[in-house]
């Protein structure tokens, strides 16, 4: 069996990025593992302050589980990281703890976040996966995919083709996007309403978009970072 470890910085970004993929990885046997990253809500404030906002946080890791739910994805974990302020705290303590669940899970494929990515969190934990998922003798991840997460990857205006992202993996989701966009009417709270980026009418426009450029009717899109082979 498949085993796929889905590490996300914050809830909703890991069924923006690849919630329809996930679905269908489901249906064809995989064992998938969500990891997110950050507690999602603490940002709001002026100064951090997880007790405050206990019962909301909880609120909120609710609200994922029954998002993934919608895709089949029942094993979710929250890491409890500090909320859009991961560049806070030294890199090195991120990748001992996204270390620790790769080394508990072994997974052989892994999806997170591109490194260009305009949200601070995103570039921090996708160079604490690929640090902690180092090529050494006998690893078991196999195959690292980075995703694109609406409004945070295309908001990067670097000015630099070199810095953007360039897909080259497209899996057909064609059956499966409605099931993303339930899981993220799930997440109400973090969607909003079109022209913004982040909107049901947007998601379901990416994915024709991306599904088009490869004869697809939807598509969710992927850099390769790396696949041993």
């Amino acid at each position: 069996m498949k085993k796929v470890m889905v590490i996300a910085s914050h809830p909703d970004d890991e069924i923006l990025g690849c919630g329809a993929t996930m679905a269908r990885l489901i249906s064809e046997g995989a064992q998938i593992k969500v990891l997110i990253a950050a507690e999602g809500l603490t940002s709001r404030q002026t100064k951090r302050d997880a007790a405050e906002l206990e019962k909301e946080l909880k609120e909120l890791r609710n609200v994922s589980f029954e998002a993934n739910k919608k895709l089949g994805v029942t094993d979710v974990e929250f890491l409890g990281l500090p909320d859009n302020r991961m560049d806070s705290m030294d890199l090195l303590d991120v990748i001992k703890v996204i270390e620790e669940k790769v080394s508990q899970f072994m997974p052989d494929t892994i999806f997170t976040h591109f490194p260009n990515d305009l949200n601070v969190d995103h570039r921090i934990l996708s160079e604490a996966v690929l640090t902690s998922t180092r090529p050494m003798p006998g690893t078991k991840v196999k195959e690292i995919y980075f995703f694109e997460v609406t409004s945070s990857t295309e908001w990067n205006f670097t000015g630099s083709a070199a810095k953007s992202f360039a897909p080259s993996v497209f899996f057909d989701v064609s059956n499966f996007i409605e099931k993303k966009v339930q899981a993220l009417e799930v997440y109400k709270g973090e969607m909003r309403e079109y022209p913004h980026a982040r909107s049901i009418q947007n998601i379901r426009n990416q994915a024709g978009f991306r599904g088009g450029s490869v004869g697809f009717h939807a598509a969710e899109a992927f850099m390769l970072a790396r696949k041993l082979v």
